[in-house]
C-alpha cells in the first residue's frame, strides 16, 4: 500500500465495512456505501435497531480515528478503490460491473492531457457507464491536477447499489459530481460536456426498438451496446471535445463493426487505437484498447496520422518513458 496514512483510512473503512456487513446481512457493497456515509456524517444510521448497540460503539470508536480533512480527494479514492477489490472478491461481481485498474485512469489522463490544448476555465468530464465512478472520479482528480482547473463530473448508470456507491464516493472526496440514475441510451439531461471517458460494458442491449434511434444500431437482432454508448457519450459532447473508451481490442473485427466504423469516420474524427498491456488482462479475449475520438468543431481537425500502438508494460520503465516520448513528438505533428 503507498502509506501509511492511506493504510489507515482503509483499515478503518474495511474493519467497519466488515461489521456492518455482519450486522446488516446486505451485500458487501452495500456496507462499504453505509461505512461511508456514516464516516461522513459523523454518526451510525440505524434500521430495525441494527447495527446493535455493542457494534454501534465499536463503529463509532473506528470512526473516530479518521479526519477526512487530513486526506486528499485521490487519497480517499485510492482507499475506496481497494474496498472495491473487495467487494469484488466478496459479492462475486459480475466482470461489466468490477473496477477500472488505475493505469487505465491514467492512460485517460494522459490522453486528455495530449488533445486538450484549449482547456476551460470549468472541464465537465462524463461517464455514462460510470458504475462505482471509480475510473471517472480517478481523472477528474488528475485532470485537476495537471490543469489547476475546476472540474466537475457527471456519472449515469443504471444500477441503483453502484450509483449509491458512486454518489457516497463523491461526498467523501469532496467532488462537484452530479449523478444520473437512468438507462444511458435514454434521453439524457445535460449536453454540451468537454471529456467522456468509459470503461464499456461489453454485450448486447437489449431494447431494439431504442438501439434503432441510433447510428451504430445493428441492421438486424440486438445492438451491441458499447457501440450504442459511443455513440451517445459522443452526442453528449460539446464541438470540439474528447472521446476516451475502454474498448474491446477486437471491436473493430467483429460481425457488426462495420456500422461502427462508417459512423465513426462520417460523424467524428478517429484519432487514436491503443491497445493495453496484455499483463493487465487475465486473457486474451479479455483484452482492451484505448480509442480516442474527437467532435468535430472549431480548432479540432481529423490528424494526418492516426495514433495507433500499444501501451508497454508499466514495469518497463524505459520503454513506457519512451512510449510517452513518442506520444509527444506525434502530437507536436499531428495537433493543431
Amino acid at each position: 500500500m503507498a502509506n501509511e496514512h492511506l493504510k489507515s483510512l482503509y483499515a478503518v473503512l474495511e474493519s467497519t465495512t466488515d461489521l456492518l456487513h455482519k450486522q446488516l446481512k446486505g451485500s458487501y457493497l452495500e456496507a462499504a456505501t453505509e461505512s461511508g456515509d456514516d464516516l461522513l456524517a459523523g454518526q451510525i444510521t440505524h434500521q430495525d435497531g441494527l447495527p446493535d448497540a455493542a457494534a454501534t460503539e465499536k463503529l463509532a470508536a473506528q470512526f473516530a480515528q479518521i479526519d477526512l480533512a487530513d486526506y486528499t480527494p485521490e487519497e480517499i479514492r485510492e482507499a475506496l478503490q481497494l474496498i472495491l477489490v473487495k467487494v469484488i472478491q466478496v459479492d462475486g461481481v459480475e466482470p461489466n460491473k468490477q473496477v477500472t485498474p488505475d493505469l487505465m485512469a491514467g492512460l485517460a489522463t494522459f490522453m486528455a492531457t495530449t488533445f486538450l490544448k484549449h482547456v476551460p476555465a470549468t472541464v465537465t468530464v462524463a461517464d455514462l457507464a460510470a458504475g462505482s465512478g471509480n475510473l471517472l472520479f480517478a481523472v477528474m482528480n488528475r485532470l485537476q491536477a495537471a490543469f489547476e482547473v475546476t472540474v466537475r463530473g457527471i456519472a449515469v448508470d443504471n444500477d441503483p447499489m453502484l450509483l449509491a456507491f458512486a454518489d457516497m464516493s463523491s461526498r467523501l472526496q469532496r467532488l462537484d459530481a452530479t449523478l444520473y440514475h437512468q438507462d444511458a441510451l435514454a434521453p439524457l439531461a445535460f449536453s454540451g460536456v468537454d471529456v467522456v471517458v468509459s470503461d464499456l460494458p461489453v454485450g448486447y442491449y437489449p431494447l431494439d426498438e431504442r438501439a434503432k434511434q441510433f447510428e451504430t444500431a445493428a441492421t438486424s437482432g440486438h445492438s451491441y451496446a458499447h457501440h450504442l454508448l459511443i455513440e451517445q457519450s459522443m452526442a453528449a459532447l460539446a464541438p470540439g471535445g474528447l472521446g476516451l473508451f475502454f474498448v474491446p481490442s477486437n471491436v473493430f473485427r467483429s460481425e457488426e463493426a462495420a456500422g461502427l466504423t462508417s459512423w465513426l469516420t462520417h460523424r467524428m474524427h478517429f484519432q487514436g487505437l491503443l491497445n493495453l498491456p496484455s499483463t493487465l488482462f487475465a486473457t486474451q479475449a479479455a483484452q482492451k484498447s484505448l480509442l480516442v475520438l474527437q467532435k468535430p468543431g472549431p480548432g479540432v481537425q481529423q490528424v494526418r496520422q492516426v495514433l495507433l500502438g500499444t501501451f508497454p508494460d508499466l514495469a518497463d520503465h524505459p520503454a513506457f518513458s519512451a512510449f510517452l516520448a513518442d506520444v509527444k513528438n506525434w502530437s507536436a505533428t499531428n495537433l493543431v
